[in-house]
């Protein structure tokens, strides 16, 4: 389990710097409080940890009355996008105009047992981006973001699906939100007690957490001529989701920007 940003271990295996190495700046809205050893500002950092996920969660407030969304999503250099029904709350507010929003992203990666209560924790990979959510309207830009939607989690599938039929485009509303401060936050060590608990004859280690690609179902109405594309190559079962998703998101951003 990684993700010690303290000068030792990164949340993941470094990356060459293809999108660059800046940071965003520490702000009262996104520096890391507690354990702030444990945070990190830089955007391949926080990156890592977007890209590895299939879901966030998104935070916002109308009218004074605070919501927490989860949703899956996808990511474009420093923007996000995800996407939901043209019918719900958060989307008809922001008809009107952009709200400021939070979106948040965890990774459990193991539960960590320490011989006192106290020390209890989690190993983990977090991020919080903050900035101001827009629908996307033009229905030249929707087209392409709904495409993309598609191919991050499984490139090159978009093109072998049926497309989406005007209602079906009408019912679909996609979000965008430039990130404006973001930090990252993770854990990835064993249990640190106190150095006189280090003798009582209590067990303590980690367990680790990893979610994993099962064998795939077919559906039961499947069409005989139908077959297994190329889209699906990396979910092969056995392998970390994460290190999927990864992967996925890497050969989608290559196609898109062929």
């Amino acid at each position: 389990m990684d993700g010690d940003f303290n000068g030792r271990t990164k949340a993941w295996p470094s990356e060459t710097a293809a999108e660059g190495a800046a940071a965003w700046p520490k702000t009262a809205r996104n520096k890391v409080r507690r354990y702030p050893d444990r945070g990190s500002y830089e955007q391949p950092d926080i990156y890592r940890i977007l890209d590895a996920a299939l879901t966030c969660h998104v935070a916002y407030a109308i009218e004074g009355q605070p919501y927490c969304t989860p949703t899956s999503f996808w990511r474009e250099a420093d923007r996000l996008f995800w996407h939901g029904s043209s019918a719900s709350r958060m989307l008809r507010s922001l008809a009107k105009e952009g709200v400021p929003a939070c979106l948040t992203v965890c990774h459990v990666d193991g539960i960590v047992l320490a011989r006192s209560a106290f020390h209890h924790s989690i190993n983990y990979r977090s991020v919080m981006a903050f900035g101001t959510a827009h629908m996307i309207e033009p229905a030249e830009e929707k087209a392409r973001a709904l495409r993309a939607f598609v191919n991050r989690y499984f490139p090159g599938r978009y093109d072998a699906i049926k497309q989406p039929n005007a209602q079906e485009a009408k019912g679909t509303t996609i979000i965008a939100m430039r990130i404006e401060e973001a930090s990252a936050k993770t854990r990835s060590w064993p249990p640190r007690d106190d150095e006189a608990d280090y003798e009582l004859p209590i067990w303590a280690g980690v367990v680790p957490i990893q979610t994993l690609i099962g064998e795939t179902v077919e559906c039961p109405r499947q069409h005989r001529q139908a077959r297994r594309g190329r889209d699906l190559d990396l979910y092969r079962r056995g392998r970390r989701l994460d290190e999927v998703l990864t992967e996925a998101r890497a050969e989608g951003a290559r196609d898109r920007d062929r």
